[in-house]
């Protein structure tokens, strides 16, 4: 499997609104820079696939954007570890969807992203993940 960056987000502080980027700088054992999960125990990048929130969009009638989602990296293929541009992730846990998800997509929101709420990663190297950056999945 490979697939590329698609969307770049983070939010500094908790239910801040998500701000889009063109890079973000991951540390090891720590997360993404200046996003609000920095420096938690297991949720250092977060992770969701296009397609979901395609799927996601179709059952609500209305489009899903990434940063609705509140996930950090979308791709337009999933994986259990990943090779993203500089960074090597693995899984820790699905990112459930979460109340806020009601606020920023809508009512129906975290209905339509059950299943399909991104996941959480945990960051196993340093580096900086570029929009366009190539994702592979590792075995």
């Amino acid at each position: 499997m490979s697939g590329t960056v698609v969307a770049l987000y983070v939010a500094p502080e908790h239910h801040a609104p998500m701000e889009p980027r063109s890079s973000i700088s991951v540390e090891a054992g720590r997360g993404v820079v200046g996003d609000r999960y920095f420096g938690t125990r297991h949720r250092h990048v977060t992770v969701q696939y296009a397609g979901d929130l395609d799927a996601a969009a179709a059952d609500l009638g209305a489009p899903v954007e990434p940063a609705m989602t509140r996930r950090t990296v979308t791709v337009d293929e999933p994986g259990v570890r990943l090779q993203v541009g500089e960074v090597l992730l693995e899984v820790v846990r699905i990112a459930a969807p979460c109340k806020i998800m009601e606020d920023s997509i809508g009512p129906g929101g975290r209905v339509a992203l059950r299943r399909r709420g991104g996941t959480a990663f945990r960051a196993l190297s340093s580096g900086t993940i570029r929009l366009g950056d190539p994702v592979t999945l590792i075995d």
